[in-house]
């Protein structure tokens, strides 16, 4: 695709979802980072399709592992490619590294080693993922904090390589570049100029972080006055290449981010369009397994990130401390997977309390998917059996709540029932209707007063209630944020009936099993104004 932006793009990021739903900011794309997206419904989904209507958008994985020797998970790939089919993106790019050994994905940018082994085996990936989406992607150079004694070429020898074996671009990060100079006397000048002009289809600008003897990409800064130069001398080279300011922590307001983009934009600007790509056909498929060396060394660098020894063969001043770099990566991935799913649990326990489960939890619960959103599915779980917890008895309730408003929260969208339809119904036929819930609510039952101390963590606030209570509540997402709507216990199991395929009958048999005075008619409507519903059935026919 010949993709030539006027101006330089930002990553689209949560803070900013508002301005780009209220206005028209001055960039010239946005980039999403794809394993954020791949659920097909809820807010973030209905943002980046709002915002594909007015700009160019990238797909950036972190996820696939292209060089992980046990293999693609084809299950991620397959929802990768449903979603460029849903965005149809102008650019998809991943990255030069690996993430995962078999049972434990370790979400990180990991460093392949550069020899002739791994370039087989990262051309036999990149061809399957290209033939699973149906186009050229772009491969990125990452920060590596170390390298390896057996290397047999440099990064850019080997990503030119590959980009001519695929017929893959190239992401060219200019940031990555000088990290690499300044932890391993790597020289990015040299590194550019043996690049072919022609190859490189995006460039990406970031932050870094300097810290005493090891430089970090951390993203979470201004471009450094050395990167820009190094950028300069990547537009003499290459030309006017689609570029990409990325800002991922301590994101600032956006008009920060539009002062980088319009500083690259305006440094482009006096430099001639890129050679247009030619749209060959993708070379064939050829798939080889990886050496049984390659399984291995990542089993072991696998190993030293989780428990701090090892491996051997690394080319760093300081390997232990490198590896420190990506054990820090790893768990704080997992730390910001846990903050983000379960909130309330957070502010119950404290944030470095938080940490230390999610350092607990990702040893004793491996992450078996390259997407971060799954990662909390066996939370509760762990704590039911986790004896540090064990005074807190409500806390795995807590978490089972929250997860599955977090499973709302990405849930297929779907409309809900219009109440109208009821009025179609002959008196008799009420009872022997069914009724389909929406795929994101739940009905949620604790013998303690989880839902109430929920909603006083809540935007409402409210009284802390006494743990010893029970509570119910029904797990809904009217609109597009997902809530609890309190109930008691006869609606509930009422509800629970419903979510079982009973008839709407049986159901309010069954509240009024529980209570005599239960009121059907106005737990209907309840459920019906939180969008609790998508369909009623009688006998097989639906009315959505």
């Amino acid at each position: 695709m010949d993709f030539r932006p006027a101006q330089a793009g930002i990553g689209l990021r949560v803070p900013h979802y508002r301005d780009f739903l209220d206005g028209r900011p001055p960039v010239g794309w946005v980039e999403v980072h794809t394993e954020n997206y791949l659920a097909p419904g809820g807010w973030d989904a209905n943002v980046l399709e709002r915002v594909r209507r007015n700009y160019p958008v990238s797909l950036h994985g972190v996820a696939l592992g292209l060089g992980s020797a046990h293999g693609i998970d084809e299950r991620h790939l397959a929802r990768v490619a449903a979603l460029a089919r849903r965005i149809e993106p102008a650019l998809v790019s991943e990255h030069l590294c690996w993430g995962a050994v078999p049972g434990r994905h370790l979400h990180d940018l990991l460093p392949v080693a550069l020899d002739d082994a791994m370039l087989d085996l990262m051309s036999a990936r990149v061809q399957r993922v290209q033939e699973a989406l149906g186009r050229s992607i772009l491969l990125e150079n990452v920060s590596a904090y170390v390298r390896f004694d057996a290397d047999t070429m440099g990064e850019t020898e080997f990503l030119v390589a590959l980009a001519r074996r695929t017929g893959a671009g190239l992401l060219l990060d200019i940031n990555n570049l000088y990290v690499n100079q300044c932890n391993h006397g790597e020289d990015a000048g040299a590194a550019l100029r043996a690049i072919p002009p022609g190859l490189v289809g995006e460039i990406h600008l970031g932050g870094h972080l300097v810290a005493p003897d090891v430089v970090i990409d951390h993203h979470g800064s201004a471009v450094a006055e050395l990167v820009w130069a190094l950028y300069e001398l990547a537009l003499a080279r290459f030309g006017a290449v689609p570029t990409l300011v990325e800002w991922d922590t301590d994101i600032p307001p956006l008009p920060v981010l539009l002062g980088e983009a319009a500083r690259a934009t305006a440094l482009a600007a006096g430099y001639p369009a890129p050679p247009v790509a030619s749209a060959g056909p993708l070379p064939a498929v050829v798939i080889r397994e990886a050496a049984d060396t390659v399984a291995m060394a990542q089993q072991r660098f696998a190993a030293a990130i989780l428990d701090g020894k090892g491996p051997e063969g690394l080319r760093a001043a300081d390997p232990a401390r490198r590896m420190a770099v990506y054990r820090g990566n790893v768990t704080g991935s997992w730390q910001r997977a846990l903050a983000a799913s379960f909130p309330v649990i957070g502010q119950l326990v404290g944030a470095d309390f938080l940490a230390a489960l999610a350092r607990e939890y990702g040893r004793a619960h491996p992450s078996a998917s390259g997407d971060l959103n799954l990662f909390g599915e066996g939370f509760a779980a762990f704590l039911a059996g986790f004896e540090h917890v064990s005074h807190l008895p409500y806390l795995p309730d807590m978490a089972r709540l929250e997860w599955l408003l977090h499973r709302a929260h990405y849930a297929p969208d779907a409309p809900p029932l219009d109440a109208a339809v009821f009025g179609t119904l002959a008196p008799e036929q009420f009872g022997e209707c069914r009724l389909e819930l929406h795929p994101g609510a739940v009905p949620f039952a604790s013998p303690w007063a989880v839902v109430p101390l929920w909603l006083a963590h809540g935007p409402e606030g409210g009284a802390f209630p006494a743990i010893e209570a029970a509570s119910w509540g029904v797990v809904c997402r009217p609109g597009w944020r997902a809530t609890v709507l309190v109930q008691d216990g006869a609606a509930h199991a009422a509800l629970a009936v419903l979510a079982g395929g009973g008839t709407i009958g049986a159901a309010f048999e069954a509240g009024c099993e529980v209570d005599g005075q239960f009121d059907g008619g106005a737990a209907l409507r309840q459920w019906l104004r939180c969008g609790a519903f998508t369909a009623l059935r009688q006998g097989e026919a639906a009315n959505a």
